[in-house]
């Protein structure tokens, strides 16, 4: 019978390790980045006068013009 080669079990445990504690810095990082994306926003009211969505402009306007359609 062969012996056990406890460097490699060694090595393995250490693998093991590593990656949970890299896991749990991933989810701590991720939970943080979530936290700080939930925080109000702070509205300048420069947005509230603009339109949204499709709106006609005179570029718009002359493009539809030349356009052979």
């Amino acid at each position: 019978m062969k012996k056990r080669d406890d460097a490699g079990l060694e090595s393995r445990r250490k693998f093991m390790k590593s990656m949970a504690l890299t896991g749990g810095g991933v989810a701590v990082a991720a939970t943080i980045g979530q936290a700080s994306a939930d925080e109000p926003q702070i509205d300048d009211g420069a947005t509230a006068d603009r339109p949204t969505g499709y709106h006609e402009t005179q570029h718009i306007r002359d493009y539809y013009a030349k356009a052979q359609f």
